[in-house]
């Protein structure tokens, strides 16, 4: 139905409830993130994170609810394989600019539903420094030259540009998930 957030996800036939908060879902990416975990972690730790204490017996078919969940219901057949943010490592500059477009502060909210959340990521301004941090990222994976104003960006923060982990295992993932 149109408009209608998820708050369960049905696995064999069955509705199971979700933590549906964005909070939940940055856990999710951040734990992929992490270099220490080891991909079955990784995704162990999603299950628990999005279903909590009951957690679907059919565990392969949770993990492709929760990735559909977690892509905002988006039945994706090609995806670039471009990552341009990191929640954990962009944390400060998403709120930042998601708060600008909420104007008040999100993480001060008891709940927000994680696809309202990435709405207002997506209504982010385009002036925006996380927007800006994204594009030179986007333009250095596909090899595209930066501006003269780009390069000088970069040059004076690859702290903020270069990413701490070159390994994005929820991509990968999801990508093995979907076939």
């Amino acid at each position: 139905m149109i408009g209608i957030l998820p708050k369960s996800l049905e696995v064999n036939g069955k509705e199971h409830p979700i933590n549906s908060d964005f909070r939940a879902a940055l856990l999710v990416f951040e734990a992929f993130g992490d270099a220490e975990l080891t991909q079955r972690n990784k995704m162990m730790t999603m299950l628990e994170i999005v279903y909590g204490e009951m957690i679907p017996s059919d565990t392969e078919e949770a993990m492709k609810q929760a990735v559909w969940f977690l892509d905002i219901g988006m039945e994706v057949k090609k995806q670039e394989d471009i990552r341009t943010m990191d929640y954990k490592q962009d944390e400060q500059y998403i709120f930042s600019a998601v708060n600008a477009v909420y104007t008040k502060d999100v993480r001060e909210l008891d709940y927000m539903h994680w696809w309202t959340f990435y709405g207002l990521c997506q209504a982010i301004s385009p002036e925006s420094l996380i927007s800006h941090i994204s594009s030179i990222r986007y333009k250095k994976a596909k090899n595209k030259k930066l501006d003269k104003h780009e390069q000088e960006f970069y040059r004076n923060n690859r702290h903020l540009i270069d990413f701490r982990t070159s390994d994005d295992d929820y991509d990968v993932m999801v990508r093995q998930l979907r076939g």
